[in-house]
């Protein structure tokens, strides 16, 4: 028998050892292709190397140090950069921050060499992420808002730039935590919980349920904070974060001792003290060991409290966990002042209010000096870009010599010049065009045959002693022309000016057809027309082609019709609409006649249009619609005008 069970674990150590064999040449394979292929895209890597692989598969502390090395021999800086920021983790979580902090480092050095603004974010955040782990808050709240900063100047960032993003709003969040700001770090974790809902992100959703959690129990908002520990517990489980269900477990203790439930809170930690114990970070177990206490200590079981509270405290300052050393020191003091030893409760009280004090006095300098700039990013945006400007003008004085400088910035001041002037110039034929158009179309618009026909119209009325009527269209008359002159002096005039002159005119033109035509304007409700600028009496050719070529061989109704809508945040559309003969047969009409003159008034609408757009960043669009029947017979004319408003 023992024979049998001897040999069966000789077969699976074997297999064991087979499989591991199978998986470290599988590894370095990987890292071989993933050296000789050079890829550029480091988040691509993060899939590879990491995200898509299963747990034993994936990449130790040594595979990223061949990688690292392999990345420098074969001069592959993005996958240099990739090995370093995992190594700067891979200490982290043995609690060897200034080894985390030198790989961070080479890291962001590494990604501002080659330009990649994406990498140095994340690498703002890793280092940020250590230097607050080691209570250096000063450090970490100046490197996680450059990351911020940076990230939040990225013009299209991908679904990596606003994780980064949101790992800095966390982190911030989390700084405010140790700085006792507790209302200022939940609106953090507000921002970074909704942009990892839009992610989708769970580890980050369970992250910040946390410390959501933890900030209202602070607040004593103590079933909000119980809670939101559930809310980011159920997450841990379901991706199976052992850090995550490590810190939620003890989290709900604390909520559980400050409901005075001990033993529903002795019993949530004892069900993650084997997880703690065999989970290799020092600073979950010192924590989980201080938790452990703690509850055994309400129980009033102090001797086993006494162990893990001494087993806490020599964990924490073996690894330089000040939080935790100071939790320490003031559990044991209420271990002595619970056991009746006055002396010894006073001299580790004393202790831990020392640290705290002196710890809290460091923090408290890094929060005033940064409180301005958190509320006002752009200022820090601007100091950061001031401090880069200057980075730069020390490069340049670095490698290139005064004279070379001198002639360089004579060269630009000459060429600035030059610029300077050809805008200039055209400035001032931009101007005179424009002049000239207005011009041209002042002249256009007040043709004389307009002005005999508006004025016989207008006699006849007269003649028939039709007085009321005559004074009527005369005052309209009069109105347009004076409409005319007043914007023939201005470059451009609101959309409501511009209809209501549109209106006036019909009325008087409207005279001749015996006012048989009907004239509708239709205006958007949404839309301003006293903001929006278009050039003066620019529909008028329009209307004018549409009465005299669409309507004016047309027997029985005649419609014109006027619509302004908004299509876009940036484009007007001005539709005029007739239902007269049509294109093709006013064309046939027009080659019929024996005097035959051409019309410039909508060739120079088109060049004032062209200039006025030339101020704005769209262009305008003029075009023809030919509108039919379910017949295909013609039944009028459509003008679709788009004008830019931005």
């Amino acid at each position: 028998m023992f024979r049998k069970i001897f040999f069966y674990s000789l077969l699976h150590v074997a297999a064991f050892s087979f499989s591991q064999e199978k998986v470290e040449d599988e590894k370095q394979r990987l890292i071989e292709d993933v050296v000789k292929s050079k890829n550029k895209d480091y988040f691509s890597l993060d899939s590879i190397l990491y995200r898509s692989r299963k747990k034993e598969e994936r990449f130790n502390e040594d595979d990223y140090y061949k990688l690292y090395e392999k990345s420098i021999r074969n001069k592959y800086v993005i996958g240099q950069i990739f090995a370093a920021n995992n190594l700067g983790i891979c200490f982290r979580r043995k609690s060897n921050y200034d080894q985390s902090a030198k790989y961070h480092k080479e890291a962001l050095k590494l990604a501002r060499t080659i330009k990649d603004v994406g990498v140095e974010v994340l690498s703002l955040n890793m280092l940020g992420v250590s230097y607050r782990r080691q209570g250096d808050m000063r450090n970490a709240i100046n490197y996680h808002q450059a990351s911020l900063s940076k990230a939040k100047q990225i013009k299209n960032p991908t679904i990596d730039n606003r994780r980064s993003i949101g790992i800095a709003q966390n982190s911030i969040g989390n700084i405010y935590l140790v700085l006792r700001q507790y209302s200022l770090a939940l609106i953090e974790f507000e921002k970074a919980i909704q942009i990892q809902k839009e992610l989708q992100d769970k580890r980050g959703l369970a992250i910040n349920y946390q410390n959501t959690g933890f900030a209202q129990e602070n607040l004593m908002l103590l079933d909000e904070a119980e809670e939101n520990y559930k809310k980011s517990l159920a997450l841990d489980e379901e991706i199976n974060s052992t850090i995550g269900k490590i810190v939620c477990y003890n989290s709900l203790s604390s909520i559980y001792i400050k409901k005075k439930n001990y033993e529903k809170a002795l019993k949530n930690i004892e069900k993650i003290l084997p997880t703690a114990i065999s989970y290799d970070n020092k600073y979950y177990l010192g924590r989980t060991y201080n938790t452990m206490g703690e509850v055994l200590l309400k129980l009033a079981r102090y001797d086993e409290s006494k162990k893990f509270l001494n087993d806490a405290l020599a964990i924490s300052r073996e690894a330089g966990h000040k939080k935790n050393e100071i939790r320490s020191l003031y559990l044991i003091s209420e271990f002595y002042d619970r056991t009746k030893d006055v002396e010894q409760a006073y001299a580790f009280y004393r202790k831990a209010s020392i640290a705290e004090k002196r710890t809290q006095d460091d923090q408290s300098i890094s929060y005033v000096s940064n409180l301005i700039s958190k509320h006002n990013m752009q200022s820090k945006i601007n100091e950061l870009n001031y401090l880069e400007s200057q980075s730069k003008i020390k490069t340049l004085l670095f490698f290139r010599n005064r004279n070379i400088l001198i002639i360089s910035l004579i060269t630009i001041a000459l060429l600035s010049i030059a610029l300077y002037s050809i805008y200039r110039q055209r400035l001032i034929n931009n101007d005179r065009k424009i002049l000239l158009l207005e011009q041209q179309a002042l002249q256009t618009q007040m043709n004389p045959h307009f002005l005999f026909n508006a004025l016989n119209s207008i006699k006849l009325y007269i003649i028939n002693n039709d007085q009321k009527q005559a004074v009527y269209y005369l005052n309209k008359f009069s109105k347009l022309i004076r409409n005319i002159l007043d914007v023939s002096k201005v470059k451009e005039v609101s959309l409501k000016e511009e209809l209501s002159t549109m209106d006036l005119y019909m009325s008087i033109e409207n005279i001749r057809f015996s006012n048989e035509i009907d004239y509708k304007l239709n205006v958007d409700s949404d839309l301003n027309t006293d903001t929006i600028k278009v050039p003066p009496l620019i529909l008028q050719p329009f209307i004018e082609n549409a009465i005299w070529h669409g309507l004016s061989s047309k027997e029985g109704s005649k419609t014109i019709a006027l619509n302004a809508s908004k299509i876009s945040k940036d484009i007007v559309e001005i539709n005029i609409e007739d239902d007269g003969i049509g294109r093709e047969a006013a064309g046939k009409i027009k080659k019929a006649k024996s005097l035959k003159r051409k019309s410039v008034g909508i060739d120079l609408t088109i060049e004032r249009l062209k200039t006025f757009a030339e101020d704005y960043e769209g262009e305008f669009n003029l075009s023809y619609h030919d509108l039919t029947n379910d017949e295909g017979a013609p039944i009028g004319t459509r003008v679709s005008l788009k004008i830019p408003l931005v």
